[in-house]
C-alpha cells in the first residue's frame, strides 16, 4: 500500500528504527564544525568557500569532493578532530531513530594529508563509537575505503595498516571516490587481502552513470558482500534479476548528485533507477551518503523513498530488513534485532495512521 494523505509521513520516517550502511564520515562534518577546525588548523580556506559546500548548485559533486579532500589536507590534524566528526555524526543519526551505523573513512588520504598516523586517525574515530554509543545507544562501526583516484599499491598499503592494527570495530573494506577510469577491477589484490583478513566488503559501482560490468565485476571478481549505488544495473536486467535471486543488497543514495543533474526536474523521480531496481526484484537500503552537503537525514531520505520514488509501507519494511540483513554484524545481533525493528516498525506505522499497519 502506498501511503496516503492520512499517513504522517515525516513523523513514520522518523520513527523507522533504521541502519545506515552508506554513509562517508568527511561527509557529515557539521557546518559550524568545518569553520571551527579549519580555524584552528589556520586552513587556507574562507569562510565564505566553506559556507559554499552546504549549498547544493549545478556541479555540485565537484563541489562535493572539493569539501572532502580540503578536510584531509588542510583542516583534520589531530586524532580529536576525528573523534569530534565521527562522535557528532553519530550523535545527528541517532536523532533519527538510527541504531546502527558503518561508516566510510578513507585512510590513504587523511594519512598522506593530515600528518597523523594511520593508528592514531583510527583511534580518534573508535573512541568517538564508543563515547556514541554510551551517550546516543547507538552502535558506531568503521569501513575504511580505498580511495580509487590513488594507486592499487595504495589501496593494498592501506589494508596493511587495517592489518597490522586491527580494531574490533573496523568492520569492512569499501572503495569510493570517482568511478570513472577507476574500474573496480584495478583493486582485487586490496579485496583480497581485506577478505584475508576478515574483513566483510562492499564497493561503490554503477555510479556516474558507469557501466553495469562494474556492478558485476565488483560481484564476481571483488566478490563483494553488498553494492553501493549500483543504479546502472538496470541496463542488465537479466543479471540484476540473477542478483535478485542472489540476494545481493544495493544501498542507494535518494540525493544521488548524478540523477539530480541529468534528469530533467520534471522527471527526475519519475525516472530515477531506483524504482526500476525495485521493480527488477532488486533488495534495496536507502542512505545518506554526504548528509551534510547533500542537506539530507536519515529520515529525509527514507521520506523520499516514499514521496519521490512510491514506496509502499511493505516496500520500506522490506528495505529496512534489507539493511539489517547487509549489515556486517553475527547473527546472534542480526536475529533480535530483525524482531526489534519489525515490532518498532509496525508500532511507527500505527502511530503515523497507516491502515495497513
Amino acid at each position: 500500500m502506498t501511503p496516503d494523505d492520512t499517513l504522517d509521513l515525516d513523523g513514520f520516517c522518523h520513527a523507522i528504527p533504521k541502519v545506515e550502511l552508506h554513509c562517508h564520515l568527511l561527509g557529515t562534518v557539521r557546518h559550524a564544525t568545518f569553520r571551527d577546525l579549519a580555524h584552528a588548523a589556520k586552513a587556507a580556506i574562507s569562510d565564505d568557500e566553506i559556507d559554499a559546500f552546504y549549498i547544493r548548485r549545478p556541479g555540485h559533486y565537484a563541489g562535493v569532493l572539493k569539501a572532502l579532500r580540503t578536510l584531509d589536507a588542510q583542516v583534520l590534524r589531530t586524532p580529536d578532530d576525528l573523534r569530534r566528526i565521527t562522535y557528532e555524526y553519530l550523535e545527528d543519526a541517532a536523532a533519527h531513530n538510527v541504531r546502527y551505523a558503518e561508516c566510510f573513512w578513507n585512510p590513504t588520504g587523511t594519512v598522506e594529508q593530515s600528518g597523523m598516523r594511520f593508528e592514531d586517525a583510527q583511534d580518534g574515530i573508535v573512541r568517538a563509537i564508543h563515547d556514541a554509543e554510551a551517550d546516543n545507544g547507538i552502535v558506531g562501526r568503521l569501513v575504511v575505503a580505498i580511495d580509487r583516484e590513488a594507486s592499487p599499491a595504495a589501496a593494498l598499503e592501506m589494508v596493511g595498516w587495517v592489518r597490522a592494527h586491527r580494531r574490533d570495530e573496523v568492520v569492512g573494506l569499501g572503495i569510493d571516490y570517482s568511478e570513472v577510469d577507476h574500474p573496480p577491477e584495478l583493486f582485487e589484490a586490496a579485496y583480497a587481502a581485506a577478505r584475508a583478513a576478515g574483513l566483510r566488503t562492499t564497493a561503490h559501482a554503477g555510479e556516474f552513470g558507469m557501466p553495469w560490468a562494474n556492478v558485476r565485476t565488483a560481484v564476481e571478481v571483488l566478490k563483494v558482500d553488498r553494492i553501493d549505488h549500483g543504479y546502472t544495473i538496470v541496463d542488465a536486467p537479466e543479471y540484476a534479476r540473477e542478483l535478485a535471486d542472489r540476494g545481493v543488497v544495493f544501498t542507494v543514495v535518494p540525493t544521488n548528485s548524478y540523477y539530480l543533474r541529468t534528469l530533467p526536474p520534471d522527471r527526475w523521480a519519475l525516472d530515477h533507477p531506483i524504482r526500476r531496481m525495485r521493480d527488477l526484484g532488486l533488495r534495496l537500503h536507502p542512505n545518506t551518503d554526504d548528509p551534510a552537503f547533500h542537506l539530507v537525514t536519515p529520515t529525509g531520505a527514507w521520506r523520499m523513498m516514499a514521496a519521490d520514488f512510491g514506496f509502499a509501507i511493505d516496500d520500506l519494511r522490506a528495505c529496512m530488513l534489507n539493511g539489517l540483513d547487509a549489515a556486517f554484524i553475527d547473527d546472534s545481533t542480526r536475529r533480535p534485532w530483525r524482531v526489534e525493528f519489525e515490532v518498532d516498525f509496525d508500532d511507527a506505522a500505527s502511530a503515523a495512521g497507516s491502515r495497513n499497519a
